[in-house]
């Protein structure tokens, strides 16, 4: 028979054994170990629009993603400046420092900006912490020629799951010539590393392509005129231009065009592919410019929609495709910490390099795998163009462009 008092001893028991199991399950919770992952972009300035989406991306990833045993800490970098209107190499390089002083970061995503990522690359390469950008596609940062300054460790640290301006300017040059039947070209730069890089590649393959180059200025992405150069390239009367460069000297480069040289076919590179830019400029003034991409086009296409569905649940906007591609590098380090987790060695910003130069993981994007220097092997470059839509937001980039199609490859 149990009695009151042996019933209050039972009790007592059950609530002593109850409190103990508690105890048991706290280590176990406390013992989840914390990385972090950083996040370095343009979120301010003239390129913030597009480096918040893009971050957005890689957060959406990183929030979904479930380890064992293991928290992933999201850490964001804005690497623009009120002094340089947009991304500063000095703040990249600061920020750069910030990650590698603490052992806790295991891998970063970024930056948006070649730029950025030359100032970065060398600091990140002495601590042998791996980043993977989703947007900067100057060459020279993972070109084996410049290892003695980008990874003078020697290791890659600079991964990319976009291609590289070795194809992305030479294959729009193609889609002048091949599709746009272009005869003469006058090229323009904004002096910054990724618009000085995707010029001379564009350059060089027009010519090749026999495409008679008129003339090359570099503009001041801080000066607020360009009709002086603009009104020199009206009277050489070329087919076309070309604009190597982002959206702080794009958007006034656009207007201006439109005044001065209305007719005359426009083009650049991902730097345009931006609401940044199509909200900058306006209609009529982007309407009709042709912009590439160093990725596949997944926004809007069945691969990428479920993606769109919770990016827009989540952020409250549609996403762009560096978004994608952002998501797409998240994925390769949540599959780096996976892998190790699994061979019970310690996730350490050293094992996630090894790890990421291995990969060979499913994303949206396709497979995606790197090569020696850190380059994503697939090199597909998308072609669009500037089409007013007035039921879309301007800065929602896919609303306000057309998809053209693959751009011829060399």
């Amino acid at each position: 028979m149990v009695t009151r008092r042996s019933a209050a001893h039972i009790i007592a028991g059950m609530a002593a054994a109850a409190a103990l199991a508690a105890t048991a399950v706290a280590p176990a919770i406390a013992a989840e170990k914390v990385v972090k992952v950083g996040i370095n972009l343009s979120l301010t300035g003239a390129d913030a629009e597009s480096g918040n989406r893009i971050k957005n991306g890689a957060v959406l990833a990183l929030e979904e993603a479930k380890i064992p045993g293991y928290k992933i800490e999201i850490v964001p970098f804005d690497d623009a400046t009120a002094t340089a209107g947009g991304y500063d190499p000095a703040q990249a390089a600061t920020n750069a420092r910030k990650m590698v002083s603490d052992k806790a970061f295991v891998a970063m995503i970024g930056p948006q900006m070649s730029g950025a990522g030359k100032a970065m690359a060398p600091i990140l390469s002495q601590a042998d912490l791996a980043t993977i950008t989703p947007s900067s596609t100057n060459p020279d940062i993972t070109d084996p020629a410049h290892a003695a300054e980008y990874r003078p460790a020697g290791k890659p640290i600079y991964f990319r799951t976009v291609t590289t301006d070795a194809f992305q300017g030479p294959n729009l040059a193609n889609y002048y010539a091949d599709q746009l039947k272009v005869k003469s070209v006058y090229v323009l730069d904004d002096s910054g590393a990724y618009g000085v890089g995707i010029a001379d590649s564009f350059q060089k393959q027009a010519e090749k392509k026999g495409i008679k180059v008129l003339g090359r200025d570099r503009l001041d992405p801080k000066a607020s005129d360009y009709a002086s150069v603009l009104t020199k390239i009206k009277q050489l009367s070329p087919d076309a231009i070309y604009y190597g460069g982002v959206g702080q000297a794009a958007v006034k480069l656009a207007k201006q065009a439109y005044e001065i040289i209305p007719k005359t076919i426009k083009g650049g590179g991902d730097g345009l592919y931006a609401g940044d830019f199509t909200q900058g400029a306006g209609n009529p003034a982007f309407d009709g410019w042709y912009m590439t991409i160093a990725s596949p086009h997944l926004v809007g296409e069945k691969a990428g929609e479920s993606f769109g569905e919770r990016f827009k649940k989540r952020f409250g906007n549609a996403p762009e495709d560096y978004s994608i591609t952002a998501y797409d590098a998240a994925l390769v380090i949540i599959d780096a910490i996976k892998h190790i987790e699994k061979t019970g060695k310690p996730v350490t910003r050293e094992s996630v390099r090894d790890a990421i130069q291995a990969a060979k993981v499913t994303t949206l994007q396709g497979p995606v795998s790197f090569d020696e220097n850190g380059d994503l092997n697939d090199h597909t470059i998308s072609v669009f163009q500037g089409k007013f839509n007035p039921d879309k937001p301007l800065d929602d980039i896919d609303g306000q462009t057309k998809y053209i199609g693959v751009a011829p490859q060399s």
